[in-house]
């Protein structure tokens, strides 16, 4: 029989075009868009108020210091990554006193982005823990449920988000993950939920705890905004730090991406929290051999820049200003666009937006009016109704929330 190559036809004939990724299509939309008053509130990147990414001058900063450091080369990295890296990576998110880290508890590896650390946990869960079922958010970020499953990992949720408050479903969180099975794996976002801008309360996370815990569940954090929520970086780490200070396991996924503004840089880090020094010494030996046939050992460029800037008091201080001015910033612009449709009498409660944290705002618009907002503003997000905030400017405010009052008032 001839080859599909010899008789006109391809290998991959078959192959089905697949469907768009959301997020990206919005993007590609939008790029194709020729109005002059097209707006992108979709990817969640930090932009400054000319609408251009905004690079800190911290960042900046460290590249040069790299840069000019003549004895830095470009050999390969060891397959867990950066050690200096490795090592602040640890204590910024569990605090430099932490048990766990000074009673050597806690492995730490560094990963392609927050995207590659949590499908390294992923994989590392489902080949050496008991347990297949993972529990996320509904919602959550879009990208979760693949990482599980590309590993072969049983996707269940719980609720989360409640859409007649606009807040925290809290009963229904703890119902759900109380009827989940003894071991299950529970997903929780550190802080900045993604999409919702909902957290939980210092008093709710303890609620959490105490029954992930008494149930045996085993919580895997996605930590992706550290200090981009407060401002504060131990204030967004209580999350984290309560679990971690009664002596269970948990996984921790970190990204740099938001909270350094390095997005191409793609740098992440993936902690596991263990009993023993000894456990976690075995534990780290696996995630070498998980991480060894996907990409041997990750960049050096990101993780040096982290690296450069943890290392260094006055850097750090620098980094958490600039932290913080974009954190004012985003709240700014949440009152900015709450006053703007009270102003105009917007039917609906939009409390919300100025209660609800971090980069996003789940703005309550349904896919109708979502498109309704592409099509006759030239305003782009996601169908779910998720507003980057960071995609804003004082000028621009107006203009949405013209475009949201339409909205609501012609579609219901």
């Amino acid at each position: 029989m001839a080859s599909p190559n010899t008789n006109g036809f391809s290998a991959f004939e078959d192959v089905p075009r697949a469907a768009d990724i959301p997020v990206y299509a919005v993007t590609a939309a939008f790029s194709k868009d020729p109005s002059p008053v097209k707006l992108n509130l979709g990817v969640g990147v930090y932009r400054a108020e000319d609408g251009k990414p905004h690079v800190l001058n911290v960042v900046r900063r460290a590249e040069r210091l790299l840069i000019d450091d003549t004895s830095r080369t470009k050999e390969y990295l060891p397959i867990t990554g950066l050690e200096e890296f490795i090592k602040l990576s640890a204590q910024l998110v569990f605090g430099a006193d932490s048990d766990a880290i000074t009673e050597h508890r806690v492995t730490t590896v560094q990963c392609v982005s927050g995207c590659l650390s949590l499908r390294i946990g992923a994989e590392f869960l489902a080949k050496h823990y008991y347990q297949h079922t993972v529990y996320i958010p509904e919602p959550t970020y879009g990208n979760h449920p693949n990482f599980f499953s590309a590993a072969g990992l049983t996707l269940r949720t719980y609720r989360y988000y409640d859409p007649i408050t606009n807040g925290l479903d809290i009963q229904g969180l703890l119902e759900d993950l109380g009827s989940a099975p003894s071991g299950a794996i529970v997903l929780l976002q550190a802080c900045g939920h993604n999409p919702t801008g909902v957290d939980p309360t210092v008093e709710q996370w303890e609620q959490i705890r105490q029954l992930i815990r008494l149930k045996g569940l085993l919580p895997f954090f996605d930590c992706a905004y550290q200090g981009f929520v407060s401002g504060n970086l131990d204030m967004d780490a209580q999350s984290i730090r309560i679990f971690v200070a009664d002596g269970g396991e948990c996984l921790v996924a970190q990204s740099y991406s938001k909270i350094m503004g390095i997005y191409a840089e793609r740098v992440g880090a993936l902690s596991i929290v263990c009993k023993t020094a000894d456990v976690a010494s075995r534990v780290n030996s696996q995630l070498k051999l998980v991480i060894r046939p996907m990409y041997s050992n990750p960049p050096i460029h990101g993780a040096a820049i982290v690296a450069t800037i943890l290392n260094d008091r006055d850097m750090i201080s620098e980094w958490t200003v600039e932290l913080k001015a974009m954190v004012d910033r985003l709240v700014n612009l949440r009152g900015q666009l709450y006053d703007a449709l009270r102003d105009r009498g917007t039917p609906g409660d939009w409390t919300h937006i100025t209660s609800q944290v971090g980069m996003y705002t789940f703005s309550g618009l349904n896919e109708e009016q979502v498109a309704f907002l592409m099509k006759e503003y030239h305003i782009y997000m996601s169908p779910d109704g998720r507003i980057n905030m960071a995609g804003l400017s004082k000028k621009t405010v107006p203009y949405l929330a013209d475009a949201m009052h339409a909205a609501v008032t012609c579609i219901r």
